[in-house]
């Protein structure tokens, strides 16, 4: 494991070379950083750890993103988890796999009432239909690592929540 300071990522090259396979997980929240450290956090952290660990020959990238990514959306949120996926795949990855969980449910060091409300709510429609809106981050997390597991489907790859259900069953 190595700790590395994000505003001077490119100080921490070696961390990233020699790894066949790289999982990127790394995101915040506007309300905990602003909008600014929110974009600086979610895309360009992410798109510079994506081009170090390809320069330092990684050739499948890992993405977790959310669902409703989307480069064109009028929500903050949404828009940079879509420009975030786009750039990721630019890097050119021999394999490139997007991970798009809906609610993730786990437990949270910080109070978050909004959300636990939600993912209380999300928990028991999870009982009725399971891959509907949400997903236990532990289920992503084994569907993340299955899918390097699995041989390729392609050089990009997006996972939407349904199939992070059935991978992370596997």
């Amino acid at each position: 494991q190595a700790v590395v300071d994000f505003e001077r990522l490119g100080e921490h090259a070696a961390a990233f070379q020699g790894h066949d396979v790289g999982f990127c997980c790394l995101g915040t929240t506007r309300a905990k950083a602003g909008a600014d450290g929110f974009v600086r956090v979610d895309r360009d952290y992410v798109l510079q750890a994506a081009e170090l660990a390809r320069a330092g020959g990684c050739k499948h990238f890992v993405l977790m993103s959310s669902r409703g990514a989307n480069a064109q959306s009028r929500f903050l949120y949404l828009r940079v988890k879509g420009e975030v996926e786009n750039l990721v795949q630019a890097v050119g990855f021999d394999r490139c796999t997007i991970v798009r969980p809906a609610v993730l449910l786990c437990k949270r060091q910080e109070s978050r009432p909004a959300e636990w409300i939600t993912q209380k709510f999300l928990g028991v429609v999870a009982w009725v239909v399971p891959t509907a809106y949400s997903v236990p981050v532990e289920m992503v997390a084994r569907a993340m690592v299955a899918c390097v597991l699995q041989p390729g489907q392609g050089k990009v790859q997006v996972l939407e929540n349904r199939a992070i259900h059935e991978l992370g069953k596997a």
